[in-house]
């Protein structure tokens, strides 16, 4: 069974990429989101919510067994050394997930995976391309402040703590622009009719 071609879709907060997979997926690709999967299986992982628990405190989890955010990010964001031992429990379970679930879809011609942070396709990860989404600061702020409740000085904080668009430049095989102004759905065909064509994406 050959595997599916893995397409990375990567770009700064409010950049539109969760849209621009949405796009794929109504082509009928398969979309991994690592990030809404990381958030789901440190509720759901028997594994990672024991050695959380150990390394945070009861705390980590609220009343409910849901990952308590507010008590765990200002403790991780503050402590480095905390961060890493955090993201060493949680990063090798989803990597696994991420696995099986390419696995299981080996049958389509290519499979999207989405993070905000993302290497060059093939440095330490297992992507062909990566697609960086792209859209001007002052719309990403327009855009998180009408869905979060946010304040754009947050926003702000966010976007700067973030890499540069320079930074996820260097590593785009394709780049896709979703500014509302250049039309979107004709760059995602583009792209699906390369990826359709498999390794000779390039």
């Amino acid at each position: 069974m050959s595997q599916a071609l893995q397409i990375g879709v990567t770009g700064g907060i409010g950049s539109g990429k969760s849209m621009v997979c949405r796009l794929f997926s109504c082509l009928g690709i398969p979309v991994y989101s690592a990030d809404s999967r990381a958030k789901w299986l440190t509720n759901h992982d028997p594994v990672i919510r024991e050695k959380v628990t150990a390394l945070l405190g009861p705390q980590a989890y609220n009343e409910s067994g849901i990952y308590n955010t507010a008590y765990v990010a200002p403790l991780v964001f503050s402590n480095e050394a905390l961060l890493k031992e955090l993201n060493a429990i949680i990063h090798p379970v989803v990597m696994s997930d991420t696995e099986s679930w390419v696995y299981q879809h080996s049958d389509s011609p290519y499979v999207i995976k989405e993070a905000a942070i993302m290497n060059a396709a093939g440095d330490k990860n297992t992507l062909d391309y990566v697609i960086v989404v792209e859209a001007p600061v002052s719309l990403r702020i327009s855009r998180i402040l009408s869905r979060d409740n946010r304040s754009e000085k947050e926003i702000s904080a966010i976007i700067e703590r973030q890499v540069s668009d320079e930074k996820r430049r260097e590593i785009a095989d394709f780049t896709v622009i979703n500014d509302e102004t250049t039309a979107l759905i004709p760059q995602i065909m583009k792209l699906h009719r390369i990826f359709m064509n498999g390794k000779n994406a390039g």
